[in-house]
Protein backbone atom coordinates (compact mmCIF):
# COMPACT_ATOMS: atom_id res chain seq x y z
CA UNK A 1 0.00 0.00 0.00
CA UNK A 2 3.03 2.37 0.91
CA UNK A 3 4.48 2.11 -2.58
CA UNK A 4 1.24 2.95 -4.67
CA UNK A 5 0.73 5.76 -1.85
CA UNK A 6 4.70 6.87 -2.92
CA UNK A 7 3.37 6.55 -6.83
CA UNK A 8 0.36 8.63 -6.77
CA UNK A 9 1.61 11.39 -4.72
CA UNK A 10 4.28 11.25 -7.16
CA UNK A 11 2.01 11.50 -10.13
CA UNK A 12 0.46 14.33 -8.83
CA UNK A 13 2.87 16.83 -7.26
CA UNK A 14 4.95 16.41 -10.40
CA UNK A 15 1.73 16.80 -12.33
CA UNK A 16 1.07 19.84 -10.21
CA UNK A 17 4.09 21.74 -10.88
CA UNK A 18 4.00 20.82 -14.24
CA UNK A 19 0.52 22.64 -15.17
CA UNK A 20 0.59 25.27 -12.34
CA UNK A 21 4.48 26.03 -12.29
CA UNK A 22 5.90 25.23 -16.05
CA UNK A 23 2.56 25.69 -17.61
CA UNK A 24 0.65 28.33 -16.42
CA UNK A 25 3.52 30.69 -15.11
CA UNK A 26 6.90 30.12 -16.55
CA UNK A 27 4.84 29.98 -20.30
CA UNK A 28 2.05 31.73 -19.76
CA UNK A 29 2.26 34.05 -16.57
CA UNK A 30 -1.21 33.88 -16.01
CA UNK A 31 -0.53 35.02 -12.47
CA UNK A 32 2.32 36.90 -10.67
CA UNK A 33 3.97 35.93 -7.78
CA UNK A 34 6.98 37.75 -5.43
CA UNK A 35 10.19 36.98 -5.48
CA UNK A 36 9.79 34.28 -2.75
CA UNK A 37 7.38 32.49 -3.70
CA UNK A 38 8.78 32.40 -7.78
CA UNK A 39 11.82 30.91 -5.63
CA UNK A 40 9.92 28.53 -4.00
CA UNK A 41 8.29 26.93 -6.41
CA UNK A 42 11.36 26.99 -8.69
CA UNK A 43 12.75 24.49 -5.70
CA UNK A 44 9.46 23.08 -5.41
CA UNK A 45 9.41 22.15 -9.19
CA UNK A 46 12.91 20.58 -8.78
CA UNK A 47 11.78 18.54 -5.99
CA UNK A 48 8.49 17.10 -6.85
CA UNK A 49 9.74 16.31 -10.89
CA UNK A 50 12.96 15.13 -9.27
CA UNK A 51 15.41 12.63 -11.89
CA UNK A 52 12.60 14.38 -14.66
CA UNK A 53 13.66 18.06 -13.83
CA UNK A 54 12.36 20.16 -16.56
CA UNK A 55 14.02 23.49 -17.06
CA UNK A 56 11.12 26.56 -16.51
CA UNK A 57 13.37 28.43 -19.46
CA UNK A 58 12.73 25.37 -21.87
CA UNK A 59 9.62 24.65 -21.04
CA UNK A 60 8.36 27.95 -21.62
CA UNK A 61 10.32 28.34 -25.06
CA UNK A 62 9.05 25.46 -26.26
CA UNK A 63 5.43 25.86 -24.93
CA UNK A 64 4.96 28.96 -26.99
CA UNK A 65 6.69 27.29 -30.02
CA UNK A 66 4.17 24.56 -29.47
CA UNK A 67 1.62 27.15 -29.65
CA UNK A 68 2.76 29.64 -33.01
CA UNK A 69 2.86 26.25 -34.98
CA UNK A 70 0.44 24.25 -33.24
CA UNK A 71 -0.04 20.95 -35.41
CA UNK A 72 2.27 22.28 -38.17
CA UNK A 73 5.59 20.24 -39.11
CA UNK A 74 7.74 23.71 -36.77
CA UNK A 75 5.49 22.53 -33.68
CA UNK A 76 7.83 20.91 -31.21
CA UNK A 77 5.33 17.95 -30.31
CA UNK A 78 2.13 17.43 -32.68
CA UNK A 79 1.46 14.04 -32.92
CA UNK A 80 0.08 14.33 -36.55
CA UNK A 81 4.07 14.16 -37.70
CA UNK A 82 4.99 10.68 -35.99
CA UNK A 83 3.92 7.48 -35.70
CA UNK A 84 3.95 6.93 -32.00
CA UNK A 85 4.60 9.47 -29.07
CA UNK A 86 7.67 7.67 -28.19
CA UNK A 87 8.91 9.21 -31.43
CA UNK A 88 7.32 12.13 -31.11
CA UNK A 89 8.90 12.87 -27.43
CA UNK A 90 12.26 11.99 -28.65
CA UNK A 91 12.40 14.39 -30.93
CA UNK A 92 10.75 16.68 -28.61
CA UNK A 93 13.73 15.72 -26.28
CA UNK A 94 16.02 16.66 -28.85
CA UNK A 95 15.03 20.17 -29.40
CA UNK A 96 14.25 20.88 -25.58
CA UNK A 97 18.22 20.24 -25.42
CA UNK A 98 19.26 22.37 -28.05
CA UNK A 99 17.22 24.96 -26.42
CA UNK A 100 18.17 24.18 -22.65
CA UNK A 101 21.80 24.32 -23.70
CA UNK A 102 21.73 26.92 -26.41
CA UNK A 103 22.47 25.38 -28.77
CA UNK A 104 19.61 27.32 -31.22
CA UNK A 105 18.26 30.91 -30.57
CA UNK A 106 14.62 30.75 -30.30
CA UNK A 107 12.63 33.94 -32.00
CA UNK A 108 12.66 36.84 -30.02
CA UNK A 109 8.99 36.40 -29.65
CA UNK A 110 9.03 33.32 -27.47
CA UNK A 111 12.19 33.70 -25.35
CA UNK A 112 11.83 36.11 -21.79
CA UNK A 113 9.12 36.82 -18.87
CA UNK A 114 10.29 33.37 -17.50
CA UNK A 115 11.69 32.41 -14.32
CA UNK A 116 15.36 31.73 -14.43
CA UNK A 117 17.73 30.29 -11.37
CA UNK A 118 20.86 29.73 -13.22
CA UNK A 119 22.31 27.47 -10.33
CA UNK A 120 19.19 25.21 -9.59
CA UNK A 121 18.43 24.72 -13.42
CA UNK A 122 21.91 23.34 -14.32
CA UNK A 123 22.14 21.03 -11.19
CA UNK A 124 19.04 19.59 -12.03
CA UNK A 125 20.15 18.58 -15.32
CA UNK A 126 22.91 16.99 -14.27
CA UNK A 127 23.53 12.94 -14.09
CA UNK A 128 24.65 13.58 -10.60
CA UNK A 129 21.21 14.89 -9.97
CA UNK A 130 18.98 12.63 -12.02
CA UNK A 131 20.82 9.60 -11.00
CA UNK A 132 20.61 10.37 -7.13
CA UNK A 133 17.26 11.09 -7.21
CA UNK A 134 16.53 7.82 -9.29
CA UNK A 135 18.51 5.41 -6.68
CA UNK A 136 16.27 7.34 -3.78
CA UNK A 137 13.07 5.80 -5.51
CA UNK A 138 14.94 2.52 -6.04
CA UNK A 139 15.82 2.44 -2.72
CA UNK A 140 12.70 3.47 -1.41
CA UNK A 141 11.08 0.08 -3.41
CA UNK A 142 13.47 -1.96 -2.19
CA UNK A 143 12.67 -1.03 1.53
CA UNK A 144 8.75 -1.34 1.25
CA UNK A 145 8.23 -3.57 -2.17
CA UNK A 146 7.26 -6.95 -0.58
CA UNK A 147 8.96 -10.06 -1.68
CA UNK A 148 6.10 -11.30 -3.31
CA UNK A 149 4.75 -8.40 -5.07
CA UNK A 150 8.00 -7.66 -7.14
CA UNK A 151 6.17 -6.44 -10.08
CA UNK A 152 5.76 -3.38 -8.19
CA UNK A 153 8.90 -2.63 -9.40
CA UNK A 154 7.62 -2.01 -13.00
CA UNK A 155 6.17 1.47 -11.65
CA UNK A 156 9.98 3.06 -11.49
CA UNK A 157 10.03 3.88 -14.80
CA UNK A 158 7.33 6.27 -14.52
CA UNK A 159 9.30 8.05 -11.40
CA UNK A 160 12.45 8.17 -13.54
CA UNK A 161 10.54 9.67 -16.46
CA UNK A 162 7.64 11.08 -14.94
CA UNK A 163 7.81 15.14 -16.18
CA UNK A 164 8.01 13.66 -19.70
CA UNK A 165 5.67 10.49 -19.76
CA UNK A 166 2.90 13.44 -18.59
CA UNK A 167 3.88 15.75 -21.61
CA UNK A 168 3.21 12.44 -24.01
CA UNK A 169 0.48 11.28 -22.45
CA UNK A 170 -0.64 15.45 -23.17
CA UNK A 171 0.53 15.94 -26.48
CA UNK A 172 -0.57 12.73 -27.33
CA UNK A 173 -4.23 12.68 -26.61
CA UNK A 174 -4.70 16.33 -26.51
CA UNK A 175 -4.16 16.68 -29.98
CA UNK A 176 -5.93 13.47 -31.01
CA UNK A 177 -8.55 12.13 -29.01
CA UNK A 178 -11.74 13.93 -27.82
CA UNK A 179 -14.41 16.64 -28.64
CA UNK A 180 -14.05 20.29 -29.66
CA UNK A 181 -15.68 22.99 -28.21
CA UNK A 182 -13.80 25.87 -30.88
CA UNK A 183 -12.23 25.88 -34.33
CA UNK A 184 -8.66 26.75 -33.84
CA UNK A 185 -7.35 26.07 -37.33
CA UNK A 186 -5.94 23.09 -35.46
CA UNK A 187 -6.40 19.53 -33.92
CA UNK A 188 -6.64 20.23 -30.86
CA UNK A 189 -8.94 17.91 -28.97
CA UNK A 190 -10.40 17.82 -24.76
CA UNK A 191 -10.01 14.99 -23.99
CA UNK A 192 -11.94 14.19 -20.63
CA UNK A 193 -15.05 15.64 -19.08
CA UNK A 194 -13.15 15.64 -15.52
CA UNK A 195 -9.60 16.08 -16.13
CA UNK A 196 -8.44 14.03 -13.05
CA UNK A 197 -5.19 12.33 -15.09
CA UNK A 198 -3.96 15.32 -16.15
CA UNK A 199 -4.80 18.17 -14.02
CA UNK A 200 -6.81 19.99 -16.73
CA UNK A 201 -3.76 19.61 -19.19
CA UNK A 202 -6.31 17.82 -21.34
CA UNK A 203 -8.54 20.69 -22.26
CA UNK A 204 -5.82 21.17 -25.08
CA UNK A 205 -8.57 22.53 -27.28
CA UNK A 206 -9.91 24.90 -24.76
CA UNK A 207 -6.41 26.12 -23.60
CA UNK A 208 -5.44 26.91 -27.49
CA UNK A 209 -8.84 28.84 -27.90
CA UNK A 210 -8.43 31.05 -24.33
CA UNK A 211 -4.35 30.23 -23.96
CA UNK A 212 -4.46 32.69 -21.02
CA UNK A 213 -7.77 31.49 -19.18
CA UNK A 214 -6.42 30.12 -15.97
CA UNK A 215 -9.22 27.75 -15.63
CA UNK A 216 -8.62 25.37 -18.27
CA UNK A 217 -12.30 24.13 -18.22
CA UNK A 218 -15.04 26.06 -20.36
CA UNK A 219 -18.14 24.45 -20.30
CA UNK A 220 -19.99 24.28 -16.86
CA UNK A 221 -19.62 20.20 -17.11
CA UNK A 222 -15.54 20.78 -17.75
CA UNK A 223 -13.79 20.39 -14.31
CA UNK A 224 -10.37 21.58 -14.34
CA UNK A 225 -8.68 20.15 -11.12
CA UNK A 226 -6.17 22.49 -10.34
CA UNK A 227 -7.81 25.64 -10.96
CA UNK A 228 -9.22 25.81 -7.23
CA UNK A 229 -6.35 25.33 -5.95
CA UNK A 230 -4.91 28.58 -8.04
CA UNK A 231 -7.82 30.02 -6.61
CA UNK A 232 -7.02 29.31 -3.09
CA UNK A 233 -3.46 30.59 -3.51
CA UNK A 234 -4.92 33.94 -5.39
CA UNK A 235 -7.21 34.25 -1.93
CA UNK A 236 -4.14 33.41 0.26
CA UNK A 237 -1.84 35.93 -1.40
CA UNK A 238 0.39 33.72 -2.55
CA UNK A 239 0.15 34.59 -6.69
CA UNK A 240 -2.27 37.05 -8.28
CA UNK A 241 -3.96 36.25 -10.96
CA UNK A 242 -4.68 38.45 -14.29
CA UNK A 243 -7.52 39.07 -15.92
CA UNK A 244 -8.00 36.18 -19.08
CA UNK A 245 -6.85 37.69 -22.61
CA UNK A 246 -8.22 36.34 -25.47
Amino acid sequence: MIILIFFVVHWYLSLFVQTFYLHRYAAHKMFTMNPFWEKFFFFFTYVCQGSSFLSPRAYAILHRMHHAFSDTAKDPHSPHYYTNAFSMMWQTKNIYNDVLRHRVKPEERFDGNYPEWNALESFGDTYWSRVSWGLFYIAFYVMFVPADMWYLYLLLPFHFLMGPIHGAIVNWSGHKYGYQNFDNNDKSKNSLFFDFLTGGELFQNNHHKLPNRVNFGVRWWEVDPTYPVIWTLDKLGIIKMKKARA
